[in-house]
């Protein structure tokens, strides 16, 4: 049986959820989905998913805060797919350790090419660490 990777997707809009689940799924990856960040921060803590795709915008808290949290203990790929298309926004995206950023509407392959070159890269770097 072969492991999947898995994806959290931090989103509280239904229609993008469904989108990206169906895209991510069809593609051989487990799907996690959260809708606020608190429930985010408590599933990347307990599950440890493979890679992030974070919505900036989210109901309890902002997203920036949720890559800071994340950075202060691990080093996961996290790919914001936001409707801030501002530079400070990417800017500070970036800063606080944001691996990505793709701007909303977005192309769904587009996202899926973007997951695949995060865990790649992830993967080698994981590789070059043990060696």
């Amino acid at each position: 049986m072969q492991i999947r990777d898995s994806i959290l997707i931090i989103e509280d809009d239904n229609s993008i959820i469904n989108l990206m689940k169906a895209v991510l799924r069809s593609n051989n990856y487990e799907v996690l989905i959260a809708r606020t960040g608190n429930e985010a921060l408590s599933i990347v803590s307990s599950q440890c998913p493979n890679l992030v795709v974070l919505d900036l915008g989210l109901p309890d808290m902002d997203g920036v805060e949720i890559i800071r949290k994340i950075r202060s203990w691990s080093t996961m790929p996290i790919l914001v797919v936001s409707a801030r298309d501002h530079e400070h926004d990417k800017v500070q995206a970036f800063d606080l350790g944001a691996d990505d950023y793709i701007t909303k509407p977005f192309n769904p392959l587009e996202v899926l090419a973007r997951v695949r070159s995060q865990l790649r890269r992830y993967t080698m770097l994981g590789a070059a660490q043990i060696r």
